[in-house]
């Protein structure tokens, strides 16, 4: 079993990074981004063209991966983008099918369908070993495909990763709610994250989602792993987090909590902490190098 650490963070950060690092760290990596890159497009035979912004420069290289409909120009994103720039590391942020800018409709879209799309980024627009940054479906995401490419894996953060969520919310109602979710065709979650307050999903998505569940067995990933989960998160259960860490076969995860932390993980502290635990990362893993 992997070992887990417990970092359990009140309001302001510890000093989690080497001397000094906390000193040297752009105000405008955690705020504002005052340079953006240029939102390109990726062509792929037959299916919907993906959005993405790209920012060429060492390795190992940075992926984000968003909530599931979010975007790449959330918080979280463009404070990693001008972090990653001012490290002079690559930088790779991109919208799923259906999702921002990208091509393809959002209904249609599955695990499966994203997963495809996770892939492809990895496969085509990134070169060497990348630690992804996971958000909520994106911490999934990133798991199917550490699984899936090894090789272009070089670490994992997630933030409020809902491993199996939709899945385990599912199986864990009772029968007869089940039952009628099934005749209707349509399950409903709350969420304060949309306009309509709820996210709705399809039984398909959820018959489809099955075949991607990681947490039934041991995860076959052997990088470092950082877990971040607020204590406060109403979406997705911060025991997730521990059960992800708990199943990963790597001998190096953290499970870092934030006692005030909510879904989204974007007050400042909260991506302060995010920016410090992927510099803390490539500090290593350049070390190891």
């Amino acid at each position: 079993m992997a070992a887990v650490a417990l970092k359990f963070c009140r309001k302001g950060l510890p000093h989690i990074l080497k001397d000094g690092a906390v000193a040297t760290l752009s105000p405008k990596a955690l705020g504002g981004v005052r340079q953006k890159s240029s939102v390109q497009y990726a062509t792929r035979p037959e299916l919907p063209k993906l959005a993405y912004c790209r920012v060429k420069g060492k390795s190992p290289g940075v992926v984000f991966l968003p909530g599931y409909g979010s975007n790449m120009n959330g918080q979280k994103a463009e404070a990693l983008e001008e972090f990653c720039r001012s490290l002079g590391h690559s930088y790779l942020r991109f919208d799923y099918t259906g999702h921002g800018l990208s091509e393809g409709v959002f209904t249609e879209g599955t695990i499966g369908t994203w997963k495809k799309d996770v892939l492809f980024v990895l496969d085509e627009l990134t070169e060497g070993p990348q630690i992804m940054v996971g958000s909520s479906m994106g911490g999934w995401l990133m798991l199917l495909a550490a699984i899936a490419r090894p090789e272009k894996t070089a670490a994992l953060v997630g933030i409020s990763t809902a491993a199996d969520h939709i899945v385990t919310a599912f199986k864990s109602m009772s029968l007869e709610v089940r039952k009628e979710i099934e005749e209707k065709g349509v399950m409903t979650v709350p969420t304060k994250y949309s306009e309509e307050g709820t996210y709705t999903f399809t039984i398909g998505f959820l018959k489809e989602a099955e075949n991607h569940c990681v947490l039934q067995s041991p995860i076959p990933i052997t990088c470092p792993v950082r877990l971040i989960h607020g204590l406060k998160d109403d979406d997705v259960p911060w025991h997730i987090s521990m059960q992800v860490a708990e199943r990963v076969l790597s001998p190096d995860v953290d499970v870092i909590l934030r006692r005030h932390g909510q879904h989204r993980m974007a007050e400042k502290d909260d991506i302060r902490l995010m920016v410090y635990t992927i510099d803390d990362l490539i500090d290593k893993l350049t070390t190891l190098v």
